[in-house]
């Protein structure tokens, strides 16, 4: 069967494949390198630390595989912010999450950096003495930045996202590592493992809840199914299952591992806590050093080599997409947008993001603060997925193909964990936080001064074509015409109906009768006013039908009628308000429009033209608009 396209991209990943970008980028990496600061800062209560990320991370995989099923493009949270909040908050989505994949990135590059070179010192040791430039700061930056820019060209030929052959052999490896390790916990011996979990938690709750911070990076992943949706085969079925597998699968891994590295892994009467404190980084391969002797050393090192390596190309694959589609919305330089002649890769996006990366590995002291600033930036581009997961569920008038059970309660709890952790994380680690407030800073920065203008009329244009985009992001489709002249309906109408949003839109006529002090004593004059009423209406209504618009009417009494429209305005929570004068030359005429402008929200349009006024019968208009 042909592959599908979308969007120019072709749909190329399958069910398998899809997982394999989200195992690709959660598996392996974030555990093996950042484990070791979650048992430094909390003990063996790291391993609830997973268990709590997890349950986090799987409230956000069900908001995710909504709004994935829903808008099944490449572009993940930045597309689901454009196509529910507006434009300026799309940015700001979009310029948040491709910093999270760069120093995802970097994150994976420093650990792969970390694994490579303690691989190098271990088979030295074996002839001689390793030396000493081996353990310096710049080496592990040199790595890092080989292997980021060895993957970089990789994409560039095939985009394929987080290694196909490194994620398929550190399964393997993790698998053997858990059968040693539960064979290890058959042979220790008894209350090895009461004492490998006491105490449990070494530094109370505020441990707890850094090393949840530290490590919570460690369980992203499922996102990049999601940002890379344009590519992936029948997405509103693919998508989810992708993200709950890849997730799961993570998570059965990870909380066994942490079980036998805290029992079994720690040497005879030492502690988990105190092993971590002065090689955190490395700690698993010590631990497996302990419960599966060199064998398992060296699977770990193999493992985390493997892990990161295919973290690293997820990462970049995600970040090189996320900057794509913003080029293409014009949030972004244009140039990024550039694809390889022959390949189709978005070339200049892959370059801006791996020189993107080069730069923060020179400002990022080590590893536990890249865990830390990656994971804060993902908590608060998780949390505006929650509320966007909300807002579309409230707003969209088609239900989603995958609808998340429990709503809203999910989206809710999910959402307010992602951002209490995220607020917890900028406190307790500030360098994080600065770091996530200066990109945020040079974005507006670049925004307001370089991309406003550009990206706000290709936003325009796209919402001409797609109607419905107005209405998920929260624009009423109501236009209030208050009629009181027969003579004048068809013209008003006429407007009314350009004025509405196409497809969606829709035309309230209002007629108000002016309520009589004595409606006895105006019988006569108030049943000509119903007669006239009823004329108006059905003259709109009649102009509106051939038009082929299906308006509403609504007639109210009101002893000031000005009033009573601006009490329906905002009552029906209108998005447009049009009225007609056959002149604004009375002073009179002035003042209402003046006490409409001041008492409704919503946009006002006045319309000045003769009363038997056609929109067919004339071919200029002068249309002055402001604020």
């Amino acid at each position: 069967m042909p592959s599908e396209e979308q969007g120019g991209q072709v749909r190329h990943l399958n069910l398998i494949g899809a997982t394999g970008v989200g195992v690709g980028a959660i598996v392996g990496g974030g555990i093996l390198v950042l484990a070791g600061a979650a048992f430094r800062e909390t003990g063996p209560s790291a391993i609830l630390a997973f268990a709590l990320n997890g349950g986090i991370a799987l409230l956000t995989a069900l908001s995710f595989a909504e709004m994935s099923s829903m808008f099944p493009e490449s572009g993940g949270a930045y597309t689901f912010a454009k196509k529910v909040l507006t434009v300026r908050a799309a940015f700001v989505v979009g310029w948040v999450l491709w910093f999270a994949y760069i120093v995802a990135g970097v994150l994976y590059a420093l650990g792969f950096a970390e694994y490579a070179l303690l691989a190098v010192d271990q088979l030295w040791s074996a002839t001689g003495t390793p030396p000493a430039w081996l353990h310096e700061r710049s080496a592990g930056l040199g790595v890092a930045i080989v292997i980021t820019a060895l993957y970089s060209l990789l994409l560039i030929r095939k985009s394929e996202g987080g290694g196909q052959a490194e994620t398929i052999g550190k399964l393997i490896v993790f698998a053997v590592l858990l059968l040693a390790g539960a064979w290890a916990l058959t042979r220790a011996p008894s209350g090895s493992v009461r004492s490998g979990l006491t105490p449990f938690f070494e530094h109370q709750a505020t441990g707890l809840l850094t090393a949840m911070g530290f490590t919570f990076i460690a369980l992203q992943g499922f996102d990049l199914i999601a940002t890379v949706g344009g590519e992936v085969k029948q997405p509103e079925r693919n998508i989810p299952r992708a993200m709950l597998t890849s997730l799961g699968l993570a998570l059965a891994i990870y909380l066994p591992l942490l079980f036998i590295v805290s029992t079994v892994g720690t040497p005879p009467g030492g502690s988990i806590g105190e092993m971590s404190a002065s090689r955190p980084a490395t700690l698993m391969a010590d631990a497996a050093d302990n419960f599966a002797g060199r064998f398992g050393y060296w699977l770990v090192i193999v493992a985390a080599v493997l892990s990161t390596a295919s973290a690293l190309s997820a990462n970049l694959l995600a970040a090189s997409r996320i900057a794509l589609r913003m080029a293409t919305d014009r949030t972004l330089p244009r140039v990024l947008q550039q694809r390889h002649p022959t390949r189709g890769t978005p070339v200049m996006a892959i370059y801006a993001t791996a020189l993107a990366m080069a730069f923060i590995l020179l400002m990022l002291p080590n590893v536990s603060a890249a865990g830390a600033a990656a994971s804060l930036i993902f908590l608060i581009s998780f949390a505006l997925v929650h509320w966007t997961s909300l807002l579309a569920r409230r707003r969209s008038r088609i239900p989603a193909p995958f609808r998340t059970a429990w709503f809203p309660a999910v989206p809710l709890i999910g959402g307010l964990a992602c951002a209490l952790l995220a607020t917890f994380q900028a406190v307790a680690v500030p360098s994080a936080g600065a770091i996530a407030a200066v990109w945020l800073g040079l974005g507006v920065i670049l925004y307001f001064g370089l991309f406003a203008g550009r990206a706000q009329a290709v936003d325009a244009f796209t919402e001409a074509i797609d109607p419905r985009l107005g209405v998920l992001r929260g624009r009423s489709p109501l236009v209030l015409v208050p009629v009181a002249n027969p003579a004048s309906a068809v013209g008003m109408v006429t407007v009314a109906n350009a004025l509405a949003i196409p497809v969606v839109g829709r035309v309230l006529l209002l007629t108000v009768l002016r309520k009589p002090s004595d409606f006895a004593a105006a019988e006569a004059e108030t049943e000509r006013a119903l007669q006239d009423a009823q004329k108006v209406v059905e003259q709109a209504v009649t102009a509106s039908l051939t038009a082929g618009h299906a308006p509403e009417a609504l007639m109210t009494i009101a002893k000031d009628p000005w009033r009573e429209i601006a009490r329906v305005a905002e009552t029906r929570d209108c998005e447009s308000l049009l009225v007609g004068f056959s002149s604004l030359e009375a002073y009179e005429n002035i003042r209402h429009v003046e006490q409409l402008l001041n008492d409704v929200e919503c946009d006002v349009v006045v319309l000045r033209a003769p009363k038997d006024w056609a929109l067919n019968t004339d071919t200029r208009i002068i249309v002055p608009v402001g604020g």
